[in-house]
């Protein structure tokens, strides 16, 4: 039996959550790519703020080793997003939203404040992960 993954810090929760290739419809695009929450992140830390490993996974809660699982984790699937032309849906997963930070629902933009899920962030307004 695998360890379980502990919770992983996330600063931000994207306000879109689905991305598709342009002419694209929900229902000619079968082939979908599931980006979770902590992968998000990790590339917002290191390819958008510019981070290191190290104070990314810092600022994650995370050991260097597992940020970096995470960040190629990421990059593989954006990858795989771009050159077959896939839909990118970005998911919970398990982590937990800084203290202090505003956090919003994606779907209905409801202030949720701290909140802590292994199955993925659940707003109480909306219902929706």
């Amino acid at each position: 039996m695998p360890r379980p993954k502990c919770c992983r810090q996330v600063g931000v929760i994207p306000y879109k959550t689905c991305f598709r290739p342009e002419g694209v419809t929900s229902s000619s695009c079968p082939e979908e790519v599931f980006l979770n929450l902590d992968e998000y992140e990790s590339l917002r830390l290191a390819d958008l703020e510019g981070l290191y490993q190290e104070q990314a996974a810092s600022r994650m809660n995370v050991s260097r080793q597992t940020f970096g699982r995470i960040i190629e984790s990421a990059r593989r699937k954006v990858a795989d997003v771009l050159v077959n032309g896939k839909t990118l849906r970005i998911v919970g997963g398990p982590v937990s939203i800084k203290a202090g930070e505003t956090t919003r629902c994606p779907r209905c933009h409801h202030a949720l404040g701290f909140l802590k899920s292994r199955d993925g962030a659940i707003c109480p307004h909306c219902k929706k992960t």
